[in-house]
């Protein structure tokens, strides 16, 4: 495993149809969840949780998906209700990361949120760091009440991300990355 630091400086989303298999094994997607759980939590809410797509799961998610496609899209080629249907199948394990923030009388319920999106950066790094490669995706039917309620989401609830985790079939490109000159101001105090 390489050390923190460099999986930091080399991390990179690959597009998951540029994923294969095998995918984690039961005890290395275990250790995976483990290590994603612990992150910041203000004031020890647990503001998210895990649904799980692998194996026949991901294809099944995956019909659930192409039928609500084609009812908001009844335009849509075969090709493109295909790729819907597939979404969830490129990568071998697609964790979802469900954001539960609810109003709290001390813990805002952006910092619930924030906590969300920490699990899903520190299970891509975990990932990562095992020799997998992720992608963070969201994708339409993140934002879709009837696929999310067909998939077990409830109403209160919403997707941080789903972590698309395989092996890569190509060497990843890195991508431009913003100078610091460009994203980094400091802050003067006024007279």
């Amino acid at each position: 495993m390489a050390d923190t630091l460099t999986q930091l400086e080399i991390r990179r989303s690959v597009a998951p149809h540029l994923m294969t298999g095998p995918g984690p094994t039961v005890e290395e997607r275990n250790r995976l969840l483990r290590i994603a759980l612990r992150v910041p939590d203000h004031g020890k809410l647990t503001p998210w949780r895990f649904i799980l797509f692998e194996s026949e799961a991901r294809h099944y998610a995956g019909a659930l998906i192409s039928q609500r496609f084609r009812v908001i899209r009844p335009e849509a080629t075969e090709e493109m209700v295909a790729l819907e249907a597939n979404r969830l199948a490129r990568a071998p394990l697609v964790v979802a990361v469900v954001s539960k923030s609810a109003p709290h009388v001390k813990i805002p319920e952006w910092e619930q949120q924030l906590s969300a999106g920490a699990v899903c950066m520190a299970l891509t790094i975990a990932a990562n760091a095992m020799g997998f490669v992720t992608a963070w995706l969201t994708e339409w039917f993140a934002y879709d009440k009837e696929v999310l309620s067909s998939l077990g989401v409830l109403t209160e609830e919403r997707i941080a991300g789903f972590i698309h985790i395989g092996r890569p079939t190509e060497p990843p490109i890195d991508r431009p990355r913003p100078s610091l000159e460009e994203i980094v101001t400091a802050f003067k105090p006024q007279d």
